[in-house]
């Protein structure tokens, strides 16, 4: 499955919010939107949703146009994170991930629905709050739950939102993790923003570096030059690749790596 996002510009209000955005998401790819706040990285997401209509150009799922396809259609292609939920569901933890297959199945879930909630409650180790109320949740495990309920309803493609927001360092990991692994085994197209750059380079396999309303870059480790990364972030960093793994490192003022004495 691919995600394609041709030539769009989105807004608010006749205000363009980005404008000729070029993406392709292939299959069994996570790809990492990068940037500032308020550079547009939830817009993008809304529009590959459906739930933004470009001004001009076109998102595909799969090759259909998304803005063709109906709220139902939409939710059995694609698993959605939004960055803020409105409300907390009022269910089980079981049963709020449920809500994620209901696009998949008739009047009733039946066992394989069950099963895959079960799964992916397992995967990212909340299989034991199952029977919990959500309301009863701490916040980083209410995000862990409706990820989970994005998860178990990704037909084609899976967006996320900041997916770690409020999760502690070893759960960020974990998350992500399951995230990848999902998206590798079910054939899935995956976009994430997420401002985390070391967790980006960890996990996603390419980038889309966004700001001034535009898209700055696209493509691999390559892309993040320091050059690059300053002009986006208006911060000077430093770049470096320790044990095969690239990190992006804040620089103080002076131009010297923040923590290098552990840079090798």
């Amino acid at each position: 499955m691919t995600v394609d996002v041709t030539d769009v510009t989105i807004g608010y209000d006749g205000l363009p919010v980005l404008e000729d955005v070029d993406v392709h998401v292939g299959d069994g790819e996570l790809l990492g939107l990068l940037g500032p706040n308020g550079s547009g990285k939830t817009s993008l997401l809304r529009a590959i949703d459906g739930l933004l209509e470009p001004t001009t150009g076109r998102v595909t799922v799969d090759g259909t146009d998304v803005q063709t396809l109906s709220r139902e259609e939409i939710a059995r292609r694609i698993g959605y994170l939004p960055q803020v939920e409105e409300t907390t569901p009022s269910a089980t933890v079981f049963d709020t991930v449920l809500l994620g297959r209901n696009p998949h199945f008739g009047w009733r879930p039946g066992e394989p629905d069950r099963r895959a909630v079960e799964s992916v409650l397992d995967g990212l180790g909340i299989g034991d709050l199952a029977m919990r109320e959500v309301p009863t949740l701490s916040g980083g495990q209410r995000r862990t739950v409706l990820l989970a309920r994005a998860l178990v309803g990704a037909g084609d493609a899976l967006l996320l939102d900041e997916p770690t927001s409020g999760l502690d360092l070893k759960h960020q990991h974990e998350v992500l993790r399951h995230v990848r692994s999902a998206i590798t085994n079910e054939s899935l197209s995956g976009v994430v923003a997420i401002h985390d750059l070391d967790l980006a380079t960890r996990f996603c396999d390419r980038y889309a570096l966004l700001a001034d309303g535009g898209v700055h870059a696209v493509g691999g480790d390559e892309v993040l030059t320091a050059e690059t990364v300053e002009r986006v972030y208006d911060v000077p960093v430093d770049v470096f690749t320790r044990d095969g793994q690239t990190h992006v490192v804040p620089a103080d003022p002076d131009g010297n790596t923040i923590g290098s004495a552990s840079v090798e």
